[in-house]
């Protein structure tokens, strides 16, 4: 049987991973060919590697930055024998939002940048020098790393910034990224269905609801949902309203009366036997485990 290329993605648990790698410390290259659900973005800080991206080579070189779409299947070799180091992040499209309605549809941009748009996936340094894209990359690998107080707003603060910066490139390049948006509309698909139900988590939300959104039938919405997010959307719900329930546990005081209000729980007792069975203690003893742990700015 042929070796699976699908490298998992944990985009409920980690919507942004990030990380370099450094030849002088590490020895994972080449990067055999795989595919993941995430968005890439390389940035070569130091001498040289080869990435071969459906079908197309990119020679890239210090300063370049390349993009990889999502489910394009890639590998990386490192070139030549000079001291090579590059900066990753990869993410979830539909974590970066914006509340502004002018502003264009960033996952459906990524999604068909290369995809009939050819906007260009290779950046080399003489276009982006100016930019501090490797200060971005290495912004958003510390704050995940530290994961201080309000660390999730400035990754996607940092990454917006980033992406905000290369499709400003693309559209003095004459790229006409907006027949991409205007074509998708406001469409709620299986890819950005986790957006919709993070926004809408303190709400009732039933499954055969959001598969009436993205157009499916309950049983091929499940089974679909569970293929990509390797959980069930059930599941998913659950672990979306008790993550924000951690935040609020964190870093308010808020009572869990209003708690499991705000992240869509019956009631206080719902709240806290679902908390109990995901984490393996009450909400009072994660406060009180997590106190000693709080790091401020």
């Amino acid at each position: 049987m042929a070796k699976s290329l699908i490298e998992y993605s944990d985009v409920l648990n980690r919507p942004v991973e990030a990380g370099i790698y450094d030849s002088e410390r590490d020895d994972y290259l080449p990067v055999a060919p795989h595919w993941h659900y995430y968005m890439e973005i390389i940035f070569i800080v130091a001498g040289a590697i080869r990435v071969e991206n459906d079908g197309e080579i990119y020679h890239c070189r210090k300063g370049d930055l390349l993009l990889v779409r999502p489910e394009a299947v890639h590998a990386i070799y490192a070139e030549g024998e000079e001291h090579t180091v590059y900066r990753f992040v990869k993410f979830d499209a539909n974590c970066v939002q914006s509340a502004n309605s002018y502003v264009p549809k960033l996952d459906v941009i990524l999604r068909n940048a290369d995809n009939g748009q050819h906007a260009p996936m290779l950046l080399r340094e003489e276009t982006i020098y100016p930019l501090h894209f490797g200060e971005h990359l290495a912004r958003i690998h510390q704050e995940l790393q530290e994961r201080r107080y309000g660390y999730d707003l400035m990754v996607q603060s940092y990454l917006g910034l980033l992406l905000v910066k290369i499709m400003r490139i693309w559209r003095r390049a004459g790229i006409d990224m907006d027949s991409a948006v205007l074509a998708d509309s406001d469409k709620i698909t299986l890819h950005n269905i986790t957006a919709y139900i993070d926004a809408h988590a303190g709400e009732e939300l039933r499954v055969e609801q959001l598969a009436g959104l993205c157009s499916m039938s309950y049983s091929y919405f499940a089974k679909s949902f569970h293929n990509l997010y390797g959980r069930s959307c059930k599941e998913y719900i659950e672990f979306i309203r008790i993550s924000k329930a951690e935040e609020l546990l964190l870093f308010t005081d808020c009572d869990l009366s209003y708690i499991s209000q705000e992240t869509g729980f019956a009631d206080s007792s719902h709240l806290i036997k679902t908390f109990r069975r995901l984490k393996g203690m009450t909400p009072r003893q994660y406060k009180l485990h997590n106190r000693s742990k709080k790091v401020t700015l």
